[in-house]
């Protein structure tokens, strides 16, 4: 081997390994942590944000590097590459390992434990990820000082539009995560000796921490099985579906499923599985269609009693419900067919009609989980119910006390619901059902079942004493009637959520929010206006990925290929602008206010669609909106660069300011904007941003600093 050091085409190649590598560990360590706290949309919103956040930190570190004595070399960046391909498996390892260690094993954890949590495992690999990006710029112009830094932004987006679509299409489907990090990681392994040859007295150095690496990544695959052993009980089932994580745990004789962490279905909980079924169908004199959108242990024999001629059962997991009957969790009857495919997806495409519509699903604490109890559902089945036909469905219940935040989310339900259906009771118990339908509904249902010949265990001989004239008239003396309703495009439930997971731990978002307000403040302060013209772009970028993410959640259902196209679309759509930017670039702002005034034209046109009817939007629209944004922002790198003057400080200081603007861009606009303005009014707010960028990069003079 030569001490020549490799060439400009070299140290790219190795970039895009380590993207790939990064976007295979940043869904895993989204999929992980949705397993270990029982997450929803908020928990992704905190680790992209803190993702986002690192980096920009690691970014910053490597201008601090930059301004010492410190020279990095070649060798320098293989260790480091080195050492981003071991940090994935140890991460994993110990978020897996900590979690129980640091809170009570099955618990529910606040907001500040988690973001606290979150940071901690992230750092390490975070920060060394941002070090990496803009140390590779400044070891490639040691060799060649003009070097322009837009090729390693390039490769860096490339791989990770690789990555995301080997782990979406790819991974996702054939590995476990320790083996897919395992496999992304020995290609940094490979790409290191491939592309950056040692120098003579680096060999040996190199080589033992090579086999240490390897060593760690070995180790993940064999330590895996034992990190998923359950606290309690033993595992006796698990895979990692392209919908998320599922176990089968077996304790005295009891099999309970789990779906990414949380409990979904048991053969011993039969209460639950009676009181779905039996509440709304004792109502009808003769049920013969059934539609049942997801199940718990036991409700197909509950359904069986009443000898329905159909019953289609909708589980969007095949897996899911693979294993429920394989488990002995569900049983085969008569006139039963099984459906993979989202539920409110399946009712807009058909004409059939119901006597039940049973929506058995969790408590609405997610996006996906949350459009299956807005206004459009609900209208959705009541236009797919016969003339005495009943729709039911549960949220999480109250033993003695309804906190605020559970009674607003009742009342909102309520007030959405009572606009499709004329009676609508509410059965307070463990989990309260509403039942809903266009006839009378009596409340006396054990008489109900008693006169039909429906035997049960726990409704007829429980009911009396649960559910008492008093608790139900309690329930409805608590409603609100001025809640607003619970929209597709204003998601009331899921604000809800998120002041109840403060309110449960007697906390408040004030303080986190104002924290954050004061950094970003003192951020923007000491900003080019350059800078915030990218700041602003990144802030763009991500939050105009969450609305399409969340838009095709709302109106088109979870369709998993879909939402990882997405952001592969996002990803992809940086290249080609980047690439045009760099071949276009030239000290102009013309050309950045053009882009600016592109984007709000775009979002505008996305208000305007969105505002007419998005579930009348073709879903191609969404991708080529989403891949328009995505190039716009590409095509802005390299012009902020060049207006800086493109040395070391503006490098440094135009990475951070992407990353640090899609990070605020990410959790403001899932945890805020969306939840408390909804899709149209979060659209509006983002084209208020790039309204101010505008005006600010049209500022005429020479200095464009805000200090």
């Amino acid at each position: 081997m030569t001490a020549r050091l490799p060439n400009d085409r070299m140290v790219p190649g190795l970039i895009v390994v380590v993207g790939i590598s990064s976007m295979v560990m940043q869904l895993i360590t989204i999929r992980e942590f949705l397993a270990q706290f029982q997450g929803n949309e908020f928990i992704i919103a905190l680790i992209f944000f803190v993702w986002l956040v690192l980096g920009g930190m690691g970014v910053l570190l490597a201008g601090l590097v930059n301004k010492t004595s410190f020279r990095p070399r070649m060798d320098h960046l293989a260790l480091l590459s080195l050492a981003l391909a071991s940090l994935p498996p140890i991460e994993i390892l110990a978020i897996r390992g900590l979690r129980d260690q640091f809170f009570l094993p099955g618990s529910s954890v606040g907001f500040y434990p988690t973001f606290a949590f979150i940071f901690i495992m992230l750092a390490p690999y975070g920060l060394l990820l941002g070090l990496v990006l803009p140390l590779t710029v400044f070891v490639l112009r040691e060799q060649t000082p003009d070097y322009p830094a837009t090729r390693i932004y390039l490769a860096d987006v490339l791989g990770n539009t690789t990555g995301a679509l080997l782990f979406t299409f790819v991974l996702v489907h054939l590995v476990t995560p320790l083996k897919a990090l395992f496999l992304s990681g020995s290609l940094i392994f490979a790409a290191v000796f491939f592309l950056l040859p040692p120098r003579p007295g680096q060999r040996l150095r190199l080589l033992l921490v090579a086999g240490l690496v390897f060593g760690v990544l070995l180790a993940g695959v064999f330590l895996e099985p034992l990190s998923l052993a359950p606290a309690n009980g033993r595992l006796v089932y698990y895979q990692e579906s392209r919908y998320g994580r599922i176990e089968v745990q077996e304790e005295n004789g009891q099999n309970t499923l789990f779906l990414d962490g949380t409990p979904f279905s048991s053969n011993e909980n039969l209460a639950l599985a009676e009181e779905a079924v039996h509440y709304p169908l004792s109502q009808i004199q003769d049920p013969c269609h059934i539609l049942l959108i997801s199940g718990q242990g036991g409700i197909l024999k509950e359904l069986q009693k009443y000898r329905p001629q159909t019953i289609d059962y909708i589980e969007l997991d095949p897996v899911v419900s693979e294993v429920q009957f394989r488990f002995g969790l569900q049983e085969e009857i008569p006139g039963l067919t099984i459906l993979h495919e989202d539920g409110r997806e399946y009712l807009a495409g058909s004409a059939k009609i119901y006597d039940a519509i049973i929506v058995n699903l969790p408590p609405p604490e997610t996006f996906q989980v949350n459009r299956f109890f807005t206004d459009r559902f609900f209208s959705l089945a009541r236009s797919h119910l016969s003339l005495k036909g009943v729709f039911s469905f549960s949220v999480e219940g109250f033993d003695n006390y309804l906190s605020e935040p559970q009674r607003q989310g009742l009342s909102s339900l309520y007030n959405t619901v009572v606009e499709y259906f004329s009676e609508v009771l509410l059965l307070p118990g463990e989990r309260i059902y509403f039942l809903c339908r266009n006839q009378p509904i009596a409340v006396d249902i054990p008489e109900l079942l008693a006169q039909k010949g429906i035997p049960t265990d726990y409704v007829g001989s429980l009911f009396y004493g649960n559910l008492t004239e008093e608790r139900i008239n309690y329930v409805l003396d608590l409603l609100d009637p001025t809640t607003p309703k619970n929209r597709d495009t204003s998601p009331v439930l899921m604000r809800i959520v998120f002041n109840q997971w403060f309110s449960k731990f007697a906390t408040s978002p004030l303080f986190f929010f104002a924290i954050t307000g004061l950094i970003l403040s003192i951020y923007l302060l000491r900003m080019k206006q350059e800078e915030f013209v990218l700041f602003s772009t990144g802030w763009i970028t991500m939050a105009s990925e969450i609305l399409v993410i969340f838009t095709f959640e709302i109106f088109f259902g979870y369709i998993y290929s879909a939402i990882g196209l997405i952001v592969t679309v996002f990803l992809a759509g940086l290249l080609p602008g980047a690439w045009l930017g760099e071949r276009l670039r030239r000290k102009d702002r013309r050309i950045l206010a053009l882009t600016d005034v592109l984007l709000i034209l775009l979002m505008a046109v996305f208000l305007i669609v969105l505002n007419q009817g998005g579930d009348l939007l073709p879903k191609a629209c969404l991708l080529l909106f989403g891949f328009l944004v995505s190039g716009l922002c590409g095509f802005q790198f390299p012009l902020v660069l060049m207006l800086q003057g493109g040395d070391a400080s503006a490098v440094t200081r135009t990475f951070s300011a992407d990353l640090i603007g899609a990070a605020f861009g990410t959790l403001l606009t899932s945890v805020i904007f969306i939840p408390y303005c909804g899709l149209l009014g979060t659209t509006l707010i983002l084209i208020g941003l790039k309204i101010v960028s505008l005006v600010l990069v049209t500022v005429p003079g020479k200095n464009l600093n805000f200090q």
